[in-house]
């Protein structure tokens, strides 16, 4: 993977929210954008909740070409930040409890908008993607460039953050402090998620992307790895 790929890819994976474009059916010929949040299914493509009432659901409904731009978050200079800009195609997720469970792992309060309003989770197909880097770095991408599958079976990446939540509380903290990540007074951070290039924490209502020294492919590495990022952390 070149280097423009692996900063693309980053930047899809650490942040958790975007700007939604889809095609306008009230004002036809103008894109509409609204904001929403994604997690990436196991095939490494990205994935949203959003209700049928949303004025965003009835565009994709009538077409479902969409965009969903992601920035760096927390950039000083906005114009020099990295963004990266995913076409694809939107289409309605049936019946998978895979892709249910791991984003409610991302994102808990989201497990109660199906008792006020009828929510779907759909899978954004990526087509193409433009990646800037900052002055300079321009590049679209194809998504064989961008995606890459999670490796690892439902029940192994289940597995890996339930021992990680339920054994190793303290080494989170220590992840998190290590890279002057605030937590709040009483904020015990939570894995949410593993893949071959890192882990996700949920730190509060964040969600905070940790990345593998080099990539991993079975669960022993994981914990290989895991455990030297822990020592690193404590002797830093």
């Amino acid at each position: 993977m070149s280097e423009i790929n692996f900063d693309a890819r980053s930047l899809l994976l650490s942040e958790y929210h975007g700007v939604l474009s889809t095609h306008s059916v009230d004002a036809p010929g103008y894109p509409f954008g609204s904001v929403v949040p994604y997690c990436m299914d196991r095939d490494g493509q990205p994935v949203i909740l959003i209700s049928s009432i949303a004025q965003h659901t009835k565009n994709i409904q009538e077409n479902s070409k969409v965009s969903l731009i992601v920035t760096e978050g927390e950039a000083n200079d906005i114009q020099a930040a990295a963004r990266l800009t995913c076409l694809g195609n939107a289409n309605i997720i049936s019946d998978d409890e895979d892709i249910s469970i791991r984003y409610y792992k991302y994102f808990p309060e989201s497990r109660d908008y199906h008792k006020t309003h009828d929510f779907n989770f759909y899978r954004i197909e990526l087509v193409r993607a433009r990646y800037i880097g900052g002055f300079g770095i321009i590049h679209w991408l194809e998504p064989k460039e961008l995606v890459r599958a999670n490796p690892f079976s439902v029940q192994d990446e289940h597995a890996m953050v339930s021992h990680m939540n339920l054994d190793h509380a303290d080494a989170m903290i220590d992840y998190c402090c290590y890279q002057k990540i605030e937590l709040p007074d009483g904020c015990q951070p939570m894995m949410v998620g593993v893949d071959a290039e890192g882990f996700h924490l949920r730190v509060d209502a964040r969600i905070v992307r940790f990345v593998f020294p080099e990539p991993v492919n079975s669960s022993e590495e994981v914990r290989q790895v895991l455990v030297e990022m822990a020592k690193q952390a404590r002797h830093k």
